[in-house]
Parts: C-alpha cells; sequence; structure tokens
C-alpha cells in the first residue's frame, strides 16, 4: 500500500498529494487515525481525504486504514530493494526474488479491491474470450490463452496493434476481451477498448487503475506492482498479472463445476493418448 501511494503521488491533486506525504510520513499513525485526524494533520479536508483514498483505488477511509495495518505487519525482509550496479551476484539474485516476492505479496493486499466475482461471471457467460497485450504483457496474454481454452470456452490471444484494432471494431455482446498492461498509456489498447465497448463487449483491464485503459474498461482489476526503473522489461508486473490469471482460471473453474472438470479432464486425456502413441511407435 505504501509502496502505491508513493508511486501514484506525482498524478494526485496538490490537496491529495498533502494527505498522502502525511501518510506516507506517519504510516502508524494514519492506521489508527480517524479521517478527522488524517484531514487537520495532513492540511486538507475530509472530502480529499476521501478522494484521495479512492484515487489510490481504495473504497474509503475505512479501507485505507485496514491496508496500511496490513503493510505494516508484513516481514521486513520483503522491503523493496532495487538492483544497484555495484552488487554482488549472489546479492543482485536475492533482490529479485525479494522483489518478486513483495510483487505478489503487494497483489494479494490489493484482491479485496478486485471485482473478482463480477470478473467470473463475465467469464462464465462469456461467448468467447479475447487476451490482449503489447510486448512483454503479450506473453502473459499467450499463457492465459493456453490455459483458458482448455475450460471449454473459446479464447484467442491477440498481442500486435492491428490485431488488436480489428478485433475491436467487429467486437459483439458477450465477447469479452481481457485487456493486460502494466501501464495502460499505449493509446491503441486504450481507443481499442473505447471502441469494444461502445460496441457491447465486456473489457477487462488488468492494469493502473488511473489510466486511459482503466476508465474504457468495464471492468478493472487493479494492479500496478513498483517496477525498478533500472530494468528494460516489465518483472513484478508480469509475475502479478500470471497470479491474477491463474487464480481466475481456477475460480472460473470452480463456477463452471461439472462441466470445466469434464473438459479439463478430456484434454489431459487427450495429451496422454497422444504421447502414448509416440512411446509405442519408438518402441522396437
Amino acid at each position: 500500500m505504501l509502496n502505491r501511494i508513493d508511486h501514484l503521488l506525482p498524478k494526485l491533486s496538490p490537496a491529495e498529494q498533502r494527505v498522502a506525504r502525511w501518510v506516507l510520513a506517519h504510516p502508524r499513525q494514519a492506521a489508527g487515525a480517524t479521517l478527522a485526524k488524517v484531514a487537520e494533520a495532513s492540511g486538507a479536508s475530509e472530502p480529499s481525504v476521501i478522494r484521495f483514498c479512492r484515487r489510490v483505488g481504495l473504497r474509503g477511509f475505512r479501507d485505507l486504514t485496514l491496508r496500511l495495518t496490513e503493510a505494516l505487519s508484513r516481514p521486513a525482509s520483503y522491503i523493496h530493494r532495487d538492483v544497484d550496479a555495484n552488487d554482488a551476484l549472489p546479492d543482485a539474485v536475492s533482490k529479485v526474488i525479494d522483489a518478486s516476492i513483495q510483487a505478489l505479496v503487494d497483489t494479494r493486499a490489493l484482491l479485496a479491491m478486485m471485482p473478482l466475482e463480477q470478473t467470473v461471471a463475465a467469464m462464465q457467460a462469456a461467448r468467447q474470450l479475447v487476451f490482449i497485450g503489447l510486448g512483454a504483457s503479450g506473453h502473459v496474454a499467450g499463457d492465459a490463452c493456453h490455459k483458458f481454452f482448455r475450460l471449454g470456452i473459446p479464447c484467442s490471444a491477440l498481442i500486435d496493434s492491428p490485431g488488436i484494432a480489428q478485433m475491436a471494431a467487429i467486437a459483439r455482446p458477450h465477447d469479452v476481451l481481457v485487456f493486460v498492461s502494466t501501464n495502460g498509456a499505449w493509446a491503441n489498447s486504450a481507443r481499442a477498448a473505447e471502441i469494444a465497448n461502445k460496441r457491447g463487449a465486456t473489457v477487462i483491464a488488468l492494469t493502473d487503475p488511473m489510466s486511459r485503459l482503466a476508465n474504457a474498461a468495464s471492468i478493472v482489476l487493479p494492479c500496478e506492482p513498483v517496477e525498478d526503473t533500472g530494468v528494460y522489461t516489465p518483472m513484478r508486473s508480469r509475475l502479478a498479472h500470471l497470479a491474477i490469471l491463474d487464480a481466475l482460471l481456477v475460480s472460473l473453474a470452480l463456477s463452471m463445476g461439472d462441466e470445466a472438470s469434464a473438459n479439463l479432464r478430456a484434454s489431459k486425456d487427450a495429451i496422454s493418448s497422444q504421447y502414448s502413441d509416440v512411446t509405442s511407435r519408438q518402441q522396437p
């Protein structure tokens, strides 16, 4: 929660920034404070405190105190540490692993704010699932497609701008488009999400909840791990996105019940029979 507030600080209004800076400087006091106390201590109004809470993805002030309490109770060994050019190899590897653990811990803390039941319901009623991502997020989209189709729902993955634009232009009601993006800043993706939404498709976005992509989505799964700016490809956000999609897969399978179980069993049996055929042909 504290990493998230710090990361979003430049995007907040001046009044919201005053609240954010006070919370970052006094997290333990904020966790046990009243709304009036936070407003007075930060030099902001009570409505500004409420707006701050919503701007960082929380439902309200009570949610803020709960998330701060959770953040302060985490093991100190998980504190974020970026890799430095002077780090020895074992230290660098340890920092990468620690950062990966932290990304998943931070994602777990956001689960209460995610409309998971609404997302699963939309997926279960889908005519087709289309997973969309550009760059590194395209690999996440492909991984999701590889897993979700085994439930018996038609799936595809789109990882290029022309394909994404064309899909949005022909999207129909009961199509579910799942956009995966670390910061939601790609204009082409946001434009496609807006078009698909207008055509009646359900647009799900795993992204920064304050991004243009999030604004264009029907359902937003807030996910914005703090990335190390010293590397050139998303690492922590990729892990968070993969974990959320895996959780949605399991939840969808449970919701579908026997139908999902039968499809998963059939897909596994199909692979097993192919493996058996290859093995038998190789035997002398």
